[in-house]
């Protein structure tokens, strides 16, 4: 089952998305206003009960960000080999993981717009797996991570590059832009190991593949990822982490393809689903 934020006239509802339309499930959590709250309450394994036998409720609605209200949201960058290489530094691979913040309001629902500004159009996309995290934890083993993934989602986690480049040590000015990426459509609540060992991701712009690989490859691996932030930070029933793109980014192009108003960018994986979104100009 899956499980969703969405709009309908002027109220935001959670519930679950099947296929024939959205079954809202406010009224069965009243003490709690959103997706995001039932999950940092440890409540999230007990929605599927809650939607069982439940008619759907909205069948014409808006996809909003998966969990508009989440409070942190970390990245890590470039985590895949090919992708080190993209930056043709000669850098060997990492020791450590490059982390970074995002705030929800840089973010948009499934088929809803990328905004892309005024001010730059170095638009790009990069698509990712998310995990959300169900069970709080302090100094996480690698073994013991994947007790802490309460469901997964996908990211289109789409960045302004100049912007990045801003400053010498810092690109958050870059990657928080008003609704420059997309989480979404949905959480796929978090089962089996298989489910990100084997997950092969994949992003299209226009129909064109331009991002396709393996978690399995990933340079720091999701359990690594856990165990590390884990290290400096409690984490949260709630938080948010989006894990790495792989390589063929619009800005690794010679010359770059950045994100244009009318493109349509798409990030897959098989068993979560597909995350759609249009580009806009922003209008000013």
């Amino acid at each position: 089952m899956k499980f969703g934020t969405f709009l309908a006239g002027e109220e935001r509802f959670f519930g679950a998305i099947t296929d024939d339309g959205a079954i809202a499930l406010n009224q069965v959590f009243p003490d709690h206003d959103s997706l995001y709250e039932v999950i940092a309450d440890g409540a999230f394994d007990r929605l599927a009960k809650a939607a069982e036998g439940k008619p759907v409720t909205h069948t014409e609605f808006t996809y909003d960000m998966v969990m508009p209200d989440a409070r942190r949201i970390l990245c890590v960058g470039v985590n895949f080999p090919d992708r080190n290489a993209e930056y043709k530094d000669g850098s060997e691979q990492p020791k450590y993981m490059s982390l970074f913040p995002r705030f929800a309001s840089g973010f948009t629902g499934h088929d809803r717009p990328l905004i892309r500004p005024p001010e730059n159009h170095t638009l790009d996309y990069e698509g990712e797996v998310a995990i959300v995290i169900g069970k709080a934890g302090r100094r996480i083993s690698q073994e013991d991570a994947y007790d802490h993934i309460a469901a997964l989602t996908l990211c289109n986690e789409g960045t302004i590059r100049d912007w990045v480049r801003h400053a010498k040590f810092n690109v958050t000015q870059g990657k928080n832009w008003d609704k420059s990426g997309a989480i979404g459509p949905w959480l796929v609540p978090f089962t089996d190991a298989a489910q990100l060992d084997d997950a092969r991701i994949q992003t299209r712009v226009n129909g064109e593949l331009r991002q396709d690989d393996t978690l399995n490859r990933m340079m720091f691996p999701i359990r690594r990822e856990i165990e590390y932030i884990s290290t400096f930070m409690t984490l949260q029933p709630g938080d948010i982490v989006v894990t790495g793109t792989p390589t063929g980014a619009g800005a690794r192009f010679d010359p770059p393809k950045y994100l244009m108003p009318g493109d349509v960018v798409e990030v897959s994986v098989e068993g979560i689903g597909t995350l759609r979104n249009m580009v806009e100009d922003e209008q000013v």
